[in-house]
């Protein structure tokens, strides 16, 4: 798999290092999480915006593997050849600060990651995706209301990300992520992020 393509931003805002230390598992509940199949397809390419402060901790932990530049790599894999890169970038004429996850046995994937991370944070206005609005309730959730679908859900369903979603007097259901409605999605962002547009303007 080349991870290059699927490069995305999963978190609106810059994290704070509680949020950061979370989400560098994001996927920690996921299921068969200690069995020896590679999960490097739901870490690479996942990206997000930490401050200076965050950065430079990091940065200080241990002795990287590499520093190439505004960019080093953490020594320590998360999973098969998938580890952090941190990236100081100007944007705008202003030094900002992210991390990434790279496959680092595609050579080309730090520079990729870089690159889009330029592209997508250098739009004019202000804006997220649908899958970004999916990616940051993902992200933002605690752990004891998101989980995974599991074998008492229809099979078409199984091994996919749920979220608990208020249902009113029906009380609390479990919904698919990929599958919620827009007004859905609308509920579960913060106001300051519920009207922003689907794509820059032309």
């Amino acid at each position: 798999m080349n991870s290059s393509s699927l490069i995305r931003k999963v978190y609106q805002g810059v994290a704070c290092r509680r949020q950061m230390f979370r989400m560098f598992d994001r996927h920690a509940q996921r299921p068969n999480r200690w069995d020896s199949n590679d999960a490097a397809a739901l870490y690479a390419g996942e990206w997000f915006e930490i401050d200076e402060t965050e950065h430079d901790y990091m940065f200080e932990i241990l002795p990287p593997l590499w520093i190439r530049g505004s960019m080093f790599a953490m020594r320590e894999f998360l999973t098969g050849r998938v580890t952090s890169v941190f990236f100081a970038l100007r944007i705008d004429q202003t030094i900002r600060y992210f991390h990434g996850y790279c496959d680092v046995s595609d050579k080309e994937s730090v520079e990729t990651m870089r690159v889009a991370i330029v592209e997508r944070e250098s739009r004019p206005v202000r804006m997220m995706t649908r899958e970004e609005r999916l990616e940051h309730i993902w992200s933002s959730t605690a752990d004891q209301y998101r989980g995974y679908a599991d074998l008492s859900s229809p099979e078409a369903s199984r091994g996919k990300r749920t979220i608990a979603f208020y249902g009113g007097r029906a009380g609390s259901r479990l919904r698919i992520l990929e599958d919620l409605t827009d007004q859905e999605i609308a509920a579960k962002l913060p106001v300051h992020l519920r009207n922003l547009p689907s794509q820059a303007a032309a």
